[in-house]
């Protein structure tokens, strides 16, 4: 019998996978194949957080296929190595696999493609997977990727997208092809204590309440740190137990200003992924270099510290950073403010940042993690590069009772309305009572450091 192998990456669900389908409509048998990779393993990009989320999406997948008399085949070591030999197993002629963007991602794509042809067996690449427009697929005239996103956000909003595709009724599966254990969460330790569940299932009841529920307010309230009115879709996405061509399908469907606001944002995204595919060296140097020298991580180390562990006494700063640490998620209003911090205001590499931030982000995708640390840290595609957040203001105008602070910082849950967002000022009996840490240093004095150091005085 004929058989095709789809080797599942960021594309972890049967509904809306093109290689899924197609393989299913060239082959009599398919093998749906994951590789836990060791190479993400030997980069550091398989936090707990997101081994514990991925967990959850590979049984959902595996239930999932189970439900359409298949299975999920998991192996694990080197990938290139593991799906030939899985390809060996099941006498597959024929690969299919959703484009990535990142460096690894085409590296991993040449690799898979020169040990196939050696074999004479074949790859096929299939586009809009992972995101809505594929990289590259819109482009200004004289380059090969857009700047800047507002021109990007209107000829991408003019393209058609492709249909989106039903999920499959029968997968038929070769027995002969044998399967490690699926991983499982249970088994992990190191976990945020707050951590979603994964899996296709959960996003798309998640998709599906929020889209009857929240999105038509999304404008605006998406910025109200304590409204927690956001989609939380991001893991999913990130993931792909979700399909971002799904999402824009249906919620343009739905015609209210919200979704046009939340498709905005599916544009992000995208943006995002065609800068980095156009410039891999992006994940780790800067986009636009400003000629920064950034305090050494020895010199700034007890700032690093504070600024991890929520004792910046910036109230809405160390909110958000324990919002990280408890749900290994942030709403997006508390990244852009705790990444301003870090690099404006404590002036810290925002490599530093972006680290962290991937260690425990269950969202942590290369292409928006990185890109947004350097838009604000004024060295991405920012027309402003040199905005700095200011933690009081902003604390004020989107938490202006101050219940987001109080809910994640319970030494100041006494302290009444905005005065939340300025400790320092309370009486000093009072300040001590709360056992909350002084700011650890003034806003002016970050500022003046900065502006400094950007040739800006």
């Amino acid at each position: 019998m004929n058989t095709s192998v789809v080797l599942f990456t960021s594309d972890l669900r049967v509904h809306d996978h093109p290689p899924l389908r197609a393989a299913l409509a060239g082959a009599d048998t398919v093998v749906p194949l994951f590789v836990l990779d060791r190479a993400i393993e030997d980069i550091g990009f398989a936090g707990p957080n997101r081994r514990a989320f991925l967990a959850d999406c590979l049984a959902d997948l595996d239930r999932r296929l189970r439900d359409r008399g298949g299975r999920l085949v998991v192996r694990g070591g080197d990938l290139v190595e593991q799906v030939c030999a899985v390809m060996a197993d099941a006498d597959a002629a024929d690969l299919h696999l959703a484009a990535g963007v990142s460096r690894y991602a085409h590296d991993r794509e040449r690799r898979l493609r020169e040990a196939l042809q050696a074999d004479g067996r074949r790859l096929h690449v299939h586009d809009a997977v992972i995101t809505a427009l594929p990289p590259g697929e819109v482009t200004p005239a004289g380059s090969d990727h857009f700047a800047v996103f507002t021109p990007y956000f209107r000829r991408w909003s003019g393209h058609a997208l492709r249909a989106v595709l039903g999920a499959p009724r029968t997968v038929r599966v070769p027995d002969r092809v044998h399967s490690l254990p699926l991983p499982a969460r249970e088994d992990l330790t190191g976990l945020s204590p707050g951590l979603p569940r994964g899996g296709e299932s959960q996003g798309r009841a998640r998709w599906n309440a929020w889209l009857r529920d929240g999105i038509d307010r999304y404008g605006e309230d998406q910025d109200r740190l304590a409204d927690d009115a956001t989609s939380k879709l991001s893991p999913h996405l990130h993931f792909g137990t979700l399909s971002p061509v799904e999402l824009v399908h249906r919620a343009r469907a739905r015609a209210t200003p919200g979704t046009e606001d939340f498709v905005r944002q599916l544009c992000w995204r995208d943006f995002h992924h065609q800068v980095l595919a156009a410039r891999p060296r992006t994940a780790s140097a800067d986009y636009r270099p400003r000629g920064d020298r950034w305090r050494s991580p020895e010199s700034a180390a007890e700032d690093i510290r504070a600024w991890q562990e929520g004792r910046t006494g910036y109230p809405i700063v160390d909110a958000a950073m324990r919002q990280l640490l408890h749900e290994g998620w942030m709403h997006n209003r508390g990244r852009l403010l705790t990444a301003s911090f870090l690099t404006k205001t404590l002036y810290v590499d925002w490599r530093v940042g972006a680290r962290h931030f991937q260690r425990l982000l269950v969202d942590g995708d290369l292409a928006n993690n990185q890109l947004n640390w350097q838009w604000m840290a004024g060295t991405g595609t920012d027309s402003r590069p040199n905005r700095v957040l200011n933690p009081v203001l902003q604390g004020k105008r989107y938490d202006p009772c101050g219940v987001y602070v109080r809910r994640w910082v319970p030494e100041l849950r006494e302290v009444r309305g905005a005065a939340v967002h300025e400790p320092w000022k309370l009486p000093a009996e009072e300040r001590a009572r709360h056992g909350y840490p002084e700011p650890l240093l003034e806003l002016a004095e970050g500022l003046r450091r900065f502006r400094r150091a950007r040739g800006l005085d």
